[in-house]
């Protein structure tokens, strides 16, 4: 599969902000919805992690001593048993999703006590130059443009896991204001 121009560029950028998250987790179990045709983050931290689970549509077949991913289509539930991993990543998978509610509420469920959600999504004022770079440029992939359910802010994402237990522990945007780069943790903040 050939990737739009600046697809690679983009990821790298998300790999680098969670990279910090991943190695300062002792006996790191990670979950990554929407891992991609590749599967490049988790074959980037394999290092870092005891397990490394991605589940993508378009997942590879892979599995080593550490990593494994399914191919399967994120809809309103995860395979996984509760409390499973102790940091589940959504890089740039949070606007694809038609029921977003049903999948935080499952994440909340396979999430350990005192885990990670680190998610990037795009900002409400990326929309136009997204849809410029895709559809005019065609620097960025058309067809995830084109996919696109809906785009975030800050109080947009606070409010939809206002009924987990999960709590914004760190949110900023980055890329000039074009991403949302949030951290939420399961539980106490002790």
């Amino acid at each position: 599969m050939k990737e739009a121009f600046l697809e690679p560029f983009l990821r790298k950028k998300r790999i680098l902000k969670i990279l910090p998250f991943i190695k300062n987790t002792q006996n790191c179990k990670l979950l990554d919805i929407g891992c991609g045709w590749d599967a490049r983050l988790l074959k980037s931290i394999e290092p870092y992690v005891s397990l490394g689970v991605g589940i993508d549509f378009k997942a590879p077949p892979l599995q080593t001593e550490k990593i494994r991913t399914y191919k399967l289509r994120i809809e309103d539930t995860l395979p996984f048993e509760n409390k499973t991993f102790n940091i589940v990543t959504m890089l740039a998978v949070l606007e694809h999703l038609g029921h977003p509610e049903k999948i935080v509420k499952e994440i909340d469920r396979i999430l350990c006590d005192n885990g990670y959600l680190i998610i990037t999504v795009p900002s409400k004022v990326s929309r136009p130059i997204l849809e410029f770079l895709a559809f005019r440029l065609k620097i960025v992939s058309s067809e995830e443009i084109r996919d696109h359910k809906r785009y975030y802010n800050y109080k947009e994402l606070k409010n939809l896991f206002q009924s987990t237990t999960l709590s914004i522990l760190e949110h900023h945007y980055f890329q000039l204001g074009m991403n949302n780069f949030c951290v939420l943790k399961k539980g106490s903040f002790q």
